[in-house]
């Protein structure tokens, strides 16, 4: 079953997605198959990174919980909400 995370960026983090950034592509990257499509949200400025979505194929609703918690930006804290 797809599933989506929609991940909305704390105010005023954008340094602490720039310095995460590596980790979390590579962190897609190893999700391989189970990746569907993922893609940053942006402000009105069209440049602007404020938030994630990231649909994957998971078994449940508890398994893309997991994904979502061990993304690095999760980690770092990044993200004010995180919705599945």
């Amino acid at each position: 079953m797809l599933f989506a995370l929609i991940c909305t960026d704390k105010p005023d983090s954008l340094a602490i997605r720039l310095e995460h950034r590596p980790a979390h592509m590579a962190y897609l990257k190893s999700l391989g198959d189970k990746l569907a499509f993922a893609g940053p949200f942006l402000k009105e400025d069209g440049k602007t990174m404020c938030g994630s979505l990231v649909v994957i194929e998971a078994e449940s609703a508890e398994a893309a919980r997991a994904v979502a918690a061990g993304d690095p930006f999760a980690k770092a804290g990044l993200f004010q909400t995180v919705e599945i």
